[in-house]
């Protein structure tokens, strides 16, 4: 699947037998803590290596957040032009690198909008592709650095639907994104820095002015805007 350049693809990591074994621990350990208590992370791996294989393998939604002090996550009512993105619920990330961006990403502090995804493909034959990422803020927020140290809970995922895939041709694309419609209670946090983001490099810079004009297109079916 050929993408535009702006999309990244997720670094390619093996899990080496001892340290799946490390990161099953880890998550037994913050489990019997119970309480949405913080994990202590010695491990070599780096957290998003984690927290993507916890998301992957042991039923876990993760959410991104610059308040490490969230007792319980309430259904809230977004702003989303996506039918799926527009229900009132709590939302999580069924991918670790995405979470770890609205972690890091201080938009209390600086104004900003922010355009981000991370989907996969799966084609006719059954093959899901790893995960194509892209992450854009508002120009003049970028040009301030605005990061922050930031919390990724994690979250029991019983509740919690995936977004319906999205057909593309003969493939269909598969949003990292997850809904539950009742309150989640956090098993446990982990704190992450922006050097614990691997696309830190990589976040884009957009004018906040040609994202509108594509919102508003999209929202009243508008002519869509001139490149």
């Amino acid at each position: 699947m050929e993408l535009p350049e702006y999309w990244l693809s997720r670094p390619a990591f093996q899990i080496e037998r001892s340290t799946k074994v490390a990161f099953d621990d880890l998550l037994a350990t913050a489990r019997a803590h119970g309480e949405g208590s913080f994990i202590e992370y010695t491990l070599a791996a780096p957290k998003w290596q984690f927290l993507c294989y916890v998301a992957e393998h042991q039923r876990i939604a993760l959410h991104g957040s610059g308040n490490p002090s969230i007792a319980a996550f309430e259904p809230r009512q977004p702003e989303d032009l996506n039918e799926f993105g527009s229900q009132k619920a709590v939302y999580a990330a069924a991918d670790g690198i995405w979470a770890t961006f609205f972690a890091i990403v201080d938009r209390d502090r600086y104004p900003m909008l922010v355009n981000n995804a991370c989907l996969r493909f799966a084609g006719a034959n059954g093959q899901v592709t790893d995960p194509f990422y892209i992450f854009s803020i508002s120009q003049a927020a970028l040009s301030q650095r605005p990061w922050r140290t930031g919390v990724v809970y994690l979250l029991p995922r019983d509740t919690f639907v995936q977004q319906p895939p999205i057909p593309f041709g003969q493939s269909e694309v598969l949003v990292a994104q997850l809904a539950s419609l009742v309150p989640v209670t956090p098993l446990a946090r982990l704190q992450v820095d922006p050097e614990d983001f691997p696309f830190l490099a990589q976040i884009r810079g957009h004018d906040d002015a040609r994202i509108q004009e594509y919102a508003t297109a999209m929202q009243t079916g508008a002519p869509w805007p001139d490149s």
